[in-house]
C-alpha cells in the first residue's frame, strides 16, 4: 500500500465490469448479458439518427455542457408529475438534482450528510450494493439489518439500530423500490415505518425501476421534507451507456447537493439523449409491457423446477434462490457457472442468482441451458 493512501482502503476492490471468461474458459461466441438490469433494447434507429443531428447542430464540443441542467430539470419535473398524476404538490424543476448516473447522487448525499465523522447509514441487507460501497470510500461507517424470509425490512432491527447508534449516529437510511437483488417493491408496513422516522434522518428510497414497478412515493414528497427520491434513465428509457440520474426532493435538499457536486457534471449529449428520451417517453416505455410479459415466462418457467425458489418481482430482474439451501449448496454456483460458459451471463448475490429480463429471444436461450445446466447437475 502506497503510504500516502488511506489505510482503509486496502480492505476495498474496484467494481469489475462484464466478464469475458471464466476459469480460463472462454463464453462462447453468443454473449447474453442478463446481470446488470440493463433494458434489452437499443434506443430505436429514428432516435438515434435525431441525437446525431442534435449533436451535429447544436451541440458545441469546445463549450462546457449547461451547468445547471436546467432544460432537463424542466422535462423532469414534467414527467414526474404526469406519471404520478400529481396536480397537488406537483413537483417543481428547484426539486430536481441531476447526476452522473445514480451512483454520483448517492455519493453527493453521503457527502452531504455523513462526512467528518457526523453520521453513519443505515441498509437491509441484501440490497444494493453502492450504497455500503460508497460510504465505505468516504470512511463512513455502515450498520446493516436483516430482512425477513420475503425480503422486508426487519424494522424492529433496523429501529432498535437507529435508537442504539451513538457513534456516530445514523443520519441516513437507504431503501430501494422494489429492491435490488430481491425485486419486492416496499410493502404498506415498510412504508409506514420509514414514514415514523424522525425528520433529523433522511430516507433515501432508490426508484431506479419505477416504470417497471409503477409504484411510487413520489407524492408524499410534499409531506416528507427528510426524503429523496432517486431515480435513472439507465433502466427503462435504455441510457445506461449515457449515465443520467436524477434526484427529487425538497428544494433545501437539492440546493445542498448542487453545492457538493462536481461542475458540469453531466455532458452536453448526455443531458440532450435524455431530453430527446423523455419527449418520445411514450415510444420508448411501450416496451415495458413486453419486459413483464417477459417475466411472468420467466417466472412461470422457472418455478417448474421444484429446487428452486423464485422470489415475485416487481422490476425487469428475477431473483432465484434454492428451496432447500443444505441440500443443495453448490447448486447455484454450478448453474451460474454452466450458463456464463455457455454464453449467459448472470449474477450471483447474496447466495442467489439474479437475472436481468432480457428480450424474448435472449430468454428463451437462458431456460434452453439453463435445461442443460440442470442435466449436467442431476448427472454429477
Amino acid at each position: 500500500m502506497l503510504p500516502f493512501i488511506r489505510s482503509d482502503l486496502a480492505q476495498l476492490t474496484a467494481y469489475t465490469p462484464h466478464p469475458n471468461s471464466t476459469d480460463g474458459k472462454p463464453i462462447e461466441s453468443v454473449i447474453d448479458r442478463l446481470d446488470t438490469n440493463e433494458s434489452p433494447f437499443d434506443l430505436p434507429s429514428e432516435l438515434k439518427q435525431k441525437l446525431a443531428l442534435v449533436y451535429q447542430e447544436t451541440i458545441e464540443t469546445n463549450r462546457y455542457p449547461d451547468g445547471g441542467h436546467a432544460t432537463l430539470k424542466e422535462a423532469i419535473a414534467e414527467y414526474v408529475n404526469e406519471s404520478a398524476n400529481l396536480t397537488q404538490g406537483a413537483i417543481a424543476p428547484n426539486q430536481i438534482s441531476v447526476g452522473n448516473g445514480s451512483d454520483e447522487l448517492i455519493r453527493s448525499l453521503l457527502i452531504a450528510t455523513c462526512l467528518r465523522g457526523e453520521g453513519s447509514i443505515l441498509v437491509a441487507n441484501p440490497t444494493f450494493s453502492m450504497y455500503g460501497i460508497l460510504a465505505q470510500t468516504l470512511g463512513i461507517p455502515v450498520v446493516t439489518v436483516g430482512r425477513t424470509s420475503e425480503f422486508e425490512i426487519d424494522s424492529v432491527a433496523a429501529q432498535t439500530a437507529i435508537e442504539t447508534t451513538r457513534t456516530p449516529p445514523i443520519r441516513v437510511v437507504f431503501v430501494v423500490h422494489p429492491n435490488s437483488p430481491t425485486g419486492n417493491a416496499l410493502t404498506t408496513a415498510e412504508i409506514a415505518w420509514l414514514r415514523s422516522l424522525p425528520q433529523d434522518i433522511l430516507v433515501v428510497i432508490d426508484e431506479a425501476y419505477f416504470e417497471f414497478s409503477q409504484t411510487s412515493v413520489v407524492g408524499e414528497l410534499s409531506q416528507k421534507p427528510n426524503w429523496v427520491v432517486l431515480r435513472t434513465f439507465s433502466k427503462a428509457f435504455r441510457l445506461a451507456a449515457l449515465r443520467v440520474g436524477y434526484a427529487i426532493a425538497s428544494p433545501e435538499i437539492t440546493t445542498v447537493l448542487e453545492k457538493v457536486r462536481l461542475p458540469y457534471n453531466l455532458p452536453s449529449f448526455s443531458q440532450a439523449a435524455a431530453i430527446l428520451a423523455l419527449q418520445q417517453r411514450h415510444l420508448l416505455l411501450q416496451l415495458i409491457a413486453l419486459i413483464c410479459e417477459e417475466r411472468t415466462k420467466l417466472t412461470q418457467a422457472l418455478t417448474q423446477y421444484s429446487v428452486l425458489k423464485v422470489n415475485e418481482s416487481a422490476a425487469n430482474f428475477i431473483y432465484i434462490q434454492t428451496s432447500h439451501q443444505a441440500q443443495h449448496s453448490e447448486l447455484l454456483p454450478k448453474l451460474a457457472q454452466q450458463l456464463r460458459c455457455s454464453g449467459t451471463i448472470i449474477r450471483s448475490l447474496n447466495g442467489g442468482l439474479r437475472i436481468t429480463v432480457g428480450s424474448p429471444a435472449e430468454n428463451l436461450r437462458t431456460l434452453e441451458r439453463l435445461q442443460v445446466a440442470f442435466v449436467k447437475w442431476n448427472e454429477r
